[in-house]
Formats: structure tokens, C-alpha cells, sequence
């Protein structure tokens, strides 16, 4: 029998205006390489919004404000050292307040604010490119 737990995470789609322009942030995980949206595992007795703003400081080195909840929840299942893992992630639309990507932390090798269309091919799991989506059409009014 495979062994299971649940992991329960939040982040942010994150968005700064630049000129008339708006960027998005993606990171690349210093682990498998992949490029996501940031997010990270909710502490006990912290809400997930606390934990989104956490975690997006933490790995990328921005502080941001939330906007908005992004209604659906990201789900998947991995498996680690044997163990299938059924994560949620809840993610929220956060604007950015300050901060320098350069002062991302060792979770991330890369941190880039880039437009929606470029932000969304880096992106690397079909469920971010589908909060990033969410997250753009809750921007537009």
C-alpha cells in the first residue's frame, strides 16, 4: 500500500505596473528547474493569505498586497520518497509594493517580472499558466 498525505500551500500571482504595461513574476525552482508561480507550505495556525504574502517575500524578495482571492484552488498529486501527496494551493492576486527580485532566496535560481504572454509559455505546469489566466481576467475590470 502507498503511503498518502495532504499538503496544504499559498501563494500569489503577482503583477507590478510598469509604464502602461503590466508584468507578471515567475520564478525557476533551484530543485527541479522548473519555472512556477511562488507559493509554499502554510504554517500552523496561519491563514493562507498570511502565508502568501510570506512566501512570496521569502522566495523572491518582493512585498506585495493582496488583491484578491483566486477563486479555485490549484490541486495536483506528486509523488516524494514514495509518499503520494495530494496538494492544494490556494493562490491569490497580489500587487507589488516593494522589493528587489535580486534578493530572492536559495529556493529560487531565477526570479523575472515579464509580460502575460511570456510569463505564461515560461511557466511550466498547465494548473499555473490557469491561475495566471484567473489572476489577468480578475485585473481587467
Amino acid at each position: 500500500m502507498i503511503n498518502t498525505k495532504r499538503e496544504f500551500s499559498a501563494g500569489g500571482a503577482v503583477y507590478k505596473k510598469d509604464g502602461d504595461k503590466i508584468l507578471w513574476l515567475v520564478c525557476q525552482h533551484s530543485g527541479y528547474h522548473k519555472w512556477v508561480l511562488p507559493k509554499g507550505l502554510i504554517d500552523p495556525g496561519e491563514k493562507s493569505a498570511e502565508t502568501a504574502v510570506r512566501e512570496v517575500e521569502e522566495e523572491t524578495g518582493v512585498k506585495t498586497k493582496i488583491i484578491a482571492k483566486i477563486p479555485e484552488p490549484e490541486k495536483y498529486i506528486y509523488t516524494m520518497n514514495g509518499v503520494r501527496i495530494f496538494k492544494l494551493v490556494q493562490y491569490f492576486l497580489m500587487e507589488y509594493v516593494s522589493g528587489d527580485i535580486a534578493n530572492h532566496d536559495f529556493e529560487m535560481e531565477a526570479v523575472e517580472w515579464l509580460p502575460y504572454e511570456e510569463a505564461s509559455q515560461k511557466l511550466n505546469f498547465h494548473g499555473a499558466k490557469a491561475v495566471l489566466e484567473t489572476a489577468k481576467k480578475l485585473l481587467q475590470p
